[in-house]
C-alpha cells in the first residue's frame, strides 16, 4: 500500500504489533470455537478450563502465546502437556492481521479478509479433526461474501455469480458420478468462498488446493500412511488456496499476462 511508505517508522512497527496482538487475540478466541463447535458446545459463554483436568483458567493462564511460554507447555494446575497447536493459531491470526494490513492498509478490505482468512482457519482445523465443515462456518463465509461487495466493489455481481458455480457445479457432478470424490461442506465451501472471490480467483484457489492436495495425497501413498480408498481433510487445501488467491491473486494474474505478453 503507497500510503504505508509515508508513515513514520515507529509508527508503523507500533501498528504491526498492535495488529499482531489483535490477531493473536482473535484467533485465541477461534481456538475456543474449534474445540467446542464439534462437541456441540456452546462457545460464547462459560468459562475455559482444561481439557485434562478440568480446571477453569484464570486470565494469566489464557494470554495469547504468552501464558504457553511462561507454563513451559503444561497446565498449571494439573501438569499436563498444553498443545502447541493452539499457540501456533494464535501466531498465525497475528501474522495473518499484519498480512492483511500490509496488503490492504487500514480499511474495511483488510477487516473483510482477515475475518475471510479466520473462518478458512476453523474450517481447515475443524474437517483436520473430524472430516466435516460444520454448516454454521459456511453460513459465516456468506455473511462476509455479502460484506465484500462494497469492500471489493471491482468484483461485479456477474463475476461473484459465476465464482459460486463456476467450481462448487463440477465438484458436486463430479462427486454425483465418483462418489466420495469430495466431502458436501468441500462443495458448499468452494460455492460460498466464490461469492467472495469471484471466477478467475476461485478457479486459482482450486487448482492450488488440487496441486497440493495431490501432492499430499501422493506422499501417503509413497510412504504407505494411506490406501487409494482411504480420505483426507481437503478443506484445509480450499482454504489455503482461497487465501493465497484473496492475497495475491490479483498480482498473480497480472504476472502471467506480462508473462503471456496479453
Amino acid at each position: 500500500m503507497k500510503e504505508l511508505q509515508h508513515l513514520d517508522p515507529s509508527v508503523f512497527w507500533g501498528l504491526l504489533l498492535f495488529l499482531f496482538v489483535f490477531g493473536s487475540c482473535v484467533f485465541s478466541f477461534l481456538n475456543v470455537v474449534i474445540y467446542r463447535v464439534p462437541r456441540h458446545l456452546g462457545f460464547v459463554k462459560g468459562r475455559s478450563c482444561c481439557p485434562a483436568c478440568g480446571a477453569r483458567l484464570r486470565f494469566e493462564d489464557l494470554v495469547p502465546i504468552v501464558s504457553w511460554v511462561a507454563l513451559k507447555g503444561r497446565c498449571r494446575y494439573c501438569k499436563a502437556p498444553i498443545s502447541f497447536r493452539d499457540t501456533a493459531v494464535e501466531l498465525l491470526g497475528g501474522v495473518l492481521a499484519c498480512l492483511c494490513f500490509l496488503r490492504y492498509g487500514f480499511s474495511m478490505r483488510a477487516m473483510v479478509a482477515f475475518l475471510f482468512l479466520a473462518v478458512g482457519t476453523a474450517i481447515s482445523l475443524v474437517d483436520l479433526d473430524t472430516l466435516e465443515i460444520p454448516d454454521g462456518f459456511l453460513a459465516a463465509v456468506l455473511v462476509l461474501s455479502a460484506l465484500s461487495v462494497p469492500a471489493f466493489p471491482e468484483i461485479t455481481i456477474s463475476q461473484r455469480a459465476a465464482g459460486f458455480f463456476i467450481v462448487s457445479v463440477p465438484m458436486l457432478l463430479l462427486t454425483l458420478k465418483i462418489p466420495g470424490a469430495f466431502g458436501g461442506g468441500d462443495i458448499k465451501y468452494t460455492a460460498a468462498a466464490g461469492l467472495l472471490l469471484g471466477w478467475k480467483n476461485s478457479l486459482l484457489a482450486v487448482f492450488l488446493a488440487i496441486v497440493s492436495g495431490g501432492i499430499y495425497g501422493a506422499f501417503l501413498l509413497v510412504f504407505r500412511k494411506g490406501g487409494r480408498k482411504d480420505r483426507f481433510a481437503f478443506g484445509p487445501f480450499l482454504c489455503a488456496g482461497m487465501a493465497a488467491a484473496l492475497l495475491w491473486g490479483e498480482a498473480f494474474f497480472e504476472w502471467y499476462m506480462g508473462v503471456m505478453g496479453l
